[in-house]
């Protein structure tokens, strides 16, 4: 019998979530996903330092010997993401996720704008958009600056995403993928309900995605459906057959070394017929947001926990950079 990980990867496109090459040598993923967290844990890993240095002289290079630590400091972060994105392609058949700067998720044309200047940055280095999916969280202003983009051929990642409203949305607007997050959507349900556990088949995220998944396949919606942001391995293995799921390291590890059969669960060519169409306005999207008190706080929390991230990988570029250009061995 082989692996979870083998048979899931027969019927599901296993991406992984995590900003560590190792990890991705390791397992051989079609795709790669980043965000703020992921690439600030990357940045603590010493064999990585390199990558840091590489954005923070390109910066440096490109904005000129007056501009100032704080505005080499942004234009490296917006390097270092593009520069773990390339090291991830060399590594990987399919795409990778890069995402916007968080502190934008609710200013469209700040979106629009952040994303196109990513993806220049791939196009400079000879990479086609084909190759890379442009992260947004899923706000109504993310949503509608992802429509924009996708009319550029900028292919989008709707991420930060926890119910159908959401889902509905970015899939009228065109995304080409998005990313609800199965297990954040369980911590809350416990969190509220005093619950330990669920068991898979009930568990509030993967039912979550099971409804959005049949709803995208019955109505002909062609935006892609990637489950994310897993606590177990049951919340995949229940999950099996979407169109892609991104897995942390830990949990394709776990999927690696467990030997049972592993059924298929969501068939795009058979789905569970949801006999409903949903259109939405910002008026109506709003209104569902707020009578979801789960999506509500998980999106800002999400946002915030991004925003954080990338304020605190700031502060360690413009460490780093003092270093530098102070002369100062290139150490840690």
């Amino acid at each position: 019998m082989e692996s979870l990980l083998n048979q899931l990867s027969s019927m599901t496109v296993v991406v992984a979530d995590t900003g560590d090459l190792e990890a991705i040598r390791k397992f051989h993923p079609r795709d790669a996903t980043t965000n703020p967290s992921l690439i600030l844990a990357a940045a603590q890993i010493p064999a990585y330092q390199s990558l840091i240095d590489q954005a923070l002289t390109t910066s440096r290079e490109m904005l000129g010997a007056s501009a100032s630590s704080t505005s080499v400091v942004k234009e490296a972060l917006d390097e270092l993401c593009v520069v773990f994105g390339k090291e991830i392609l060399k590594l990987i058949p399919g795409r990778v996720s890069t995402e916007v700067d968080a502190r934008l998720s609710y200013d469209t044309d700040a979106t629009i704008a952040k994303a196109r200047k990513i993806i220049a940055k791939y196009n400079q280095d000879g990479i086609s958009n084909d190759r890379v999916l442009i992260k947004i969280a899923s706000t109504w202003e993310g949503i509608k600056a992802a429509e924009v983009l996708e009319k550029e051929n900028i292919n989008c990642n709707l991420t930060l995403l926890f119910n159908f409203y959401q889902a509905v949305a970015c899939a009228e607007a065109g995304v080409t993928l998005i990313s609800p997050f199965v297990g954040r959507i369980l911590d809350w349900y416990k969190s509220a309900t005093g619950r330990d556990s669920y068991p898979a088949t009930e568990d509030p995220g993967v039912v979550s995605v099971t409804k959005i998944f049949n709803y995208f396949k019955s109505n002909g919606y062609k935006t892609e459906v990637m489950g994310a942001s897993f606590r177990n391995i049951e919340e995949i293995t229940e999950l099996a057959g979407c169109d892609l799921l991104t897995i942390s390291p830990k949990l394709l590890q776990q999927l690696n070394e467990t030997y049972s059969e592993l059924p298929i669960k969501l068939n795009a060519q058979k789905p569970l017929v949801i006999e409903e169409t949903i259109h939405l306005d910002q008026t109506s999207f709003e209104l569902m947001m707020a009578g979801d008190k789960m999506a509500t706080e998980k999106l800002d929390e999400g946002i915030s926990g991004f925003s954080k991230a990338i304020d605190k990988l700031e502060n360690q570029l413009n460490e780093r950079l003092e270093l530098i250009e102070g002369g100062i061995a290139l150490t840690l």
